[in-house]
Parts: C-alpha cells; structure tokens; sequence
C-alpha cells in the first residue's frame, strides 16, 4: 500500500523526534531527590528505586531534611547508606529550622568527616503547627547564612532553592530574586527550582535572574504527577501555578492509575523535551521515592541504564 501524505508526516515526525532523543542522550545530565523512609516497607521501595535509578549514572541525588531529630536521624543514615553502597553522589539537605548554629555545625561536620561533600542548604518550612517561619534563637536566619555557615567550614558543593512562580512568603518577584542573589553572593553553586509546569515560566526566571546578576546554574526540577489531587496540596504550599490544562489532562483517571502513569511520563517528556530545545542541559527529578515515572522519562529521552546498554 502506497503510504498517504499523513504517513510520511508521521514518519518524518518520528525521526525528528528520534534525532532530538539521540542528541539528548548525549549531552543532559540528570539528578534525584529521595526522602528518608519512616516504615521498613518505604525504606524497602525507597532502596528498590535508588538502585534502579543508580543504572542511570545521575550527577547527584539528595536527600530531603525536615525539622525533626527523628528525621533528622532518617536524613543522615540514608546519606551514609548511598555513600556507602552506591557509586552514588549524595547530597544532603540542610535547612535552618529547629537547631543553633553549633548543632547544625556539628551535623555539617559529621558530613564532611562521614566523605559528603554535596548539601543542599534551605531555609526551611515553618515549624510544626507555627503559620510562618521563625528563626531559630542563635540558630542561622535564613539560607544565605547557612551557606556562609557551610563555606566557612569546608569547601562542599553548595545547592540551594529557586522559585520560578515566587515564594509564597516573598511579597513580590523582586524580593525573591534578591533573597536568591543574597545565597549565590554567599557562595551556592546552583539552584534547584521548584517544580513548575509551563517552560515559559522558567525560561521567563532565567531572564529575570540574568537581570539580577545571578550568574549560576539554575536547574529546573521536574516533578512526575503521580496523584493530582496530592499535586494541588504540594502546589499550593510552594507556590507552584497548576495550568488548567493539566487538571485536564488529568480528568477522570483518579482510578485508573496505569492510564495515569503514561499520562504523566509523556507531560513531563514534552517539558523536558521544550526546555532542552531552549538550552536545557541538566534536570532534577523530584521521584518521590518511586522510580517507575522517572526512568520511563528518562529512557523516553534515550537515557540508557547500565543494564540497558548493548
């Protein structure tokens, strides 16, 4: 059968698309946030989807931190555990909530002498049950101080958090971007945005930043949606827009979790696939501990795992 005109589009559609994905392959680099588990059942899929995703050669992945001892604890043995039984490069999140200086010191130390050498340094959400953050008494005020605090101590590769939509607690676009600057003046390496939906909003971020005499990487993080109705709470505390078209997307498949899953692998390839083709080089991938989502768009963007290769 002589192929339609229709056909050859689609074929030629399909090679452009295969040419991207070689190209991406060559040149992206990829990084996961994990949390700590509280259960031997999460800390049993958590390590499930470190090893999985270990195959893809990430740049780093890091580890979430909250305020209390508990998980501080959680935080800490899941960074050793990586150092120690993975090619893994760690990073470890430290925020400012809930501790003095001289204890959040003491944990950088205990980093540093365990061999991390990455942190991810965050301000921190409020304490439990407080409605705004409050500094710790002689603990470090913000992000900036503790990556002033982090530098003074030893020569680690230094994260911190951008916000492409602002911060809810920033009373303009302006004042976000100065709090940013104040962390890269500090000495941060990178950024990590919050997760986003529209390219056009980080890319609008970049131009802001560059005005702003931000002069680091700004990685965008890519947030697979595994539950939107989970996604709209996330999205609600940290400022992030949820599009209309997305809730669409997501219309109807509460119960249908397979659908949901291609669903959601294929919007976060199509944004992947717009920011490379504006410049785009490195991802962060907030998995959720959940490896599936995030190696399906990986490999879809010809990022092979070791297991993988021929």
């Amino acid at each position: 059968m002589v192929p339609t005109n229709g056909s050859r589009s689609g074929i030629g559609l399909a090679s452009r698309a295969r040419s991207l994905f070689q190209e991406i392959a060559s040149d992206v680099n990829v990084s996961f946030e994990f949390f700590p588990p509280k259960t031997p059942k999460m800390e049993e899929t958590l390590w499930s989807s470190i090893k999985t995703l270990e195959a893809l050669n990430p740049n780093f992945v890091s580890v979430t931190y909250g305020a209390g001892g508990s998980t501080r604890e959680r935080t800490h043995k899941t960074v050793k555990r990586i150092l120690d039984e993975t090619s893994l490069t760690p990073a470890a999140h430290l925020t400012c909530v809930g501790a003095t200086k001289d204890e959040v010191n003491e944990v950088v130390r205990d980093y540093w002498d365990a061999g991390v050498r990455s942190i991810v340094a965050l301000r921190g959400d409020p304490a439990e049950g407080a409605n705004r953050y409050e500094p710790h008494p002689g603990g470090y005020e913000n992000a900036a101080e503790l990556v002033a605090g982090l530098r003074a101590i030893g020569d680690f590769d230094i994260s911190v958090a951008a916000y492409p939509e602002r911060h809810p607690d920033s009373p303009t676009l302006a004042a976000d971007l100065e709090n940013l600057k104040r962390k890269v003046d500090a000495g941060a390496n990178r950024a990590i945005t919050q997760f986003f939906f529209e390219p056009d909003a980080y890319f609008r971020f970049l131009d802001h930043c560059e005005s702003f005499g931000i002069d680091v990487p700004v990685v965008p993080g890519i947030l697979p949606v595994t539950n939107f109705t989970t996604l709209k709470s996330f999205a609600g505390s940290c400022g992030a827009a949820l599009p209309s078209w997305l809730a669409d997307m997501f219309d109807g498949l509460d119960d249908k979790p397979q659908t949901r899953s291609l669903v959601a692998a294929s919007v976060a390839a199509e944004m992947v696939r717009r920011l490379y083709e504006g410049g785009v080089r490195d991802f962060h991938f907030y998995t959720l501990n959940r490896a599936e989502l995030t190696y399906a768009i990986c490999h879809m963007l010809g990022i092979r795992g070791t297991d993988e290769e021929a």
